[in-house]
């Protein structure tokens, strides 16, 4: 890429804990990305909106509330919506095994789960962005 990556974190819904999202966004920043972070208790329109407006390569979600299906299937969706489906949506929390696969088939890269180092995923979204940005 010719410019650096840029990548939106959201910390969507009510779950007011935002230590890990900042954590990250930080990590990023740190690593020589340009990163928006929209605060606490957003809505998926919010986030989708700030997502096209900042025109960003990759969205983050922070769920630690147990609605990560939701959040990440409406994300997901309003992104394909406004024609930014070529953006990475990944994440990190508390996410079951279980609900992988589903996240997965909706398009959803990664999910980072407590204790995964900055480093892993300063290093995945590179990558990513970098492999989507070849597809074009």
């Amino acid at each position: 890429m010719d410019r650096k990556i840029r990548v939106l974190i959201a910390k969507p819904g009510l779950d007011g804990h935002d230590r890990g999202a900042k954590v990250i966004a930080r990590a990023l920043r740190d690593a020589g990305m340009e990163v928006v972070y929209t605060g606490l208790r957003q809505t998926a329109e919010m986030i989708v909106s700030a997502a096209v407006q900042e025109d960003v390569d990759a969205v983050g979600l922070s769920v630690l509330s147990g609605a990560h299906m939701h959040y990440f299937r409406q994300v997901v969706e309003g992104l394909r919506q406004k024609g930014a489906d070529d953006v990475l949506v990944f994440g990190g929390g508390i996410v079951p095994d279980q609900d992988l696969p589903e996240l997965e088939s909706l398009g959803v890269g990664r999910i980072f789960g407590p204790g995964t180092s900055t480093e892993e995923v300063v290093a995945y979204v590179r990558e990513a962005v970098a492999q989507r940005a070849a597809q074009r």
